[in-house]
């Protein structure tokens, strides 16, 4: 099979795989050796990335491509499992620095995500992954973004080696619940992924407690930066029987304990996970495609986690497990608590703020440094950016309202989805 073949092969093997965003990682301003290398191209700022896009929606940043598809584990939901009936190859190690460095140079792509089928022992693969963003650091002296996968079961001296080089690591849970994982993917271990994350977050931190020792002492001997962008992690809706209040509790408790930078949710597809002769494996649901819509939900859900200040219990409760399809669960949790509006937003405080539908962070950061100097109107309000569509029902602006949250089920009417259609897209300012 020629270089083209492979390319081919192993990066449609890998996009599947939604936990690849690449910002978030300083690495030019200190670089991999504590500064930029005489020599050396590329560069991994925050936000400095750019993506693209697959033909199925998905959100694909840099060269995304297994090292191999060739593994040995069975787990239902994956098309490159032991008892699909697919082509397999590898690349080597060369193979994959001069891929990434061409394409860099040609503009193509400005990192690489790089993950791998288990095809030998554990510590086998991670060391050959770790050898790929070696090479391109020290041989090949490039400095642009790297995210490395941890592969399942790899010792701990690899884990901490991996983010000496890499922008990034990621291991992904896949599927929410022990249970699940043993039903699907017999040869993973919630423990152990969970193993895996502990060890991220101490090397990390640790690695940050003796950056800020040498630099007080000695600024040109601090270490390298171990990770820089952080650890990330993939749970696949959709798979499983979950709840999106257990996957929501899961995310929430990930964010707590590892200090995760994102969670991703990837709806299970069907397509392309063909079983032996390609008749579907019975383990996984008979569905039409990928729910796309309950992703989507997922999504707007983790952001409240993540930027405003939401705890999972109030999102999801037992009473409501699952998401609204046709609403933002913030206009929804909004809608449970009438009590808390109307707010008057001249005098509501930062936490207020972010609960009120169509107040996203950064309008609620300017409501509060504009009101230092005048009172609000509600024209002052859209030209902030506040989404007075939505917002009308819970707030007043000096005193007065535009609207009255009197009557919820017609409000509900209102801010309820129409359709499916646009689901997919990310609507983060709600």
């Amino acid at each position: 099979m020629d270089l083209g073949d492979k390319l081919a092969l192993l990066a449609g093997a890998a996009k599947y795989d939604a936990s690849c965003a690449s910002s978030g990682s300083g690495r030019a301003r200190d670089g991999f050796t504590g500064g930029r290398r005489q020599g050396s191209f590329g560069a991994s700022l925050p936000a400095g990335v750019c993506h693209s896009w697959t033909g199925d929606g998905r959100c694909v940043s840099l060269l995304k491509v297994l090292y191999s598809n060739v593994c040995r584990f069975d787990c239902a939901y994956c098309v490159n499992r032991v008892s699909a009936d697919t082509p397999r190859s590898s690349f080597t190690t060369a193979e994959l620095v001069d891929l990434t460095c061409a394409f860099y140079r040609r503009n193509y792509i400005e990192g690489l995500f790089l993950s791998s089928g288990i095809f030998a022992d554990p510590d086998i693969v991670m060391e050959k992954l770790i050898e790929t963003a070696r090479k391109l650091r020290l041989e090949a002296g490039y400095g642009g973004y790297i995210h490395l996968k941890i592969i399942p079961g790899a010792g701990e001296r690899l884990i901490r080696e991996a983010g000496l080089w890499a922008d990034r690591l990621s291991a992904n849970i896949e599927l929410p619940t022990d249970k699940s994982l043993q039903y699907l993917a017999p040869q993973k271990s919630g423990k152990m992924i969970f193993g895996i994350m502990g060890e991220v977050s101490e090397a990390g931190q640790e690695n940050e407690e003796d950056r800020r020792r040498l630099r007080m002492v000695k600024p040109q001997k601090a270490p390298p930066v171990f990770a820089p962008a952080g650890q990330s992690t993939q749970i696949i809706v959709g798979a499983s029987a979950e709840t999106d209040r257990e996957i929501i509790t899961l995310s929430d408790a990930l964010y707590r304990k590892f200090s995760l930078r994102r969670v991703y949710y990837s709806a299970f597809s069907p397509v392309g996970v063909p079983g032996s002769g390609g008749i579907p494996d019975p383990r996984l649901p008979d569905v039409e495609g990928p729910p796309l819509a309950r992703e989507h939900r997922l999504y707007q859900a983790d952001w409240l986690l993540r930027f405003y200040h939401f705890e999972a219990a109030e999102i999801l409760d037992e009473a409501s497990p699952h998401l609204d399809p046709r609403l933002d669960p913030k206009s929804a949790w909004a809608l449970k608590h009438p009590e808390f509006f109307p707010l008057e937003v001249n005098r509501a405080d930062y936490e207020e703020l972010l609960r009120i539908p169509g107040v996203g962070a950064i309008s609620a950061r300017r409501i509060l440094e504009t009101r230092r100097s005048r009172s609000l109107s509600f024209d002052a309000l859209r030209r902030l950016g506040v989404v007075l569509k939505r917002a009308r029902y819970f707030i007043l602006a000096q005193g007065l309202a535009l609207d009255r949250l009197d009557d919820t089920a017609r409000v509900r009417r209102i801010l309820s989805d129409a359709d499916g259609a646009g689901l997919q897209l990310p609507l983060f300012n709600f």
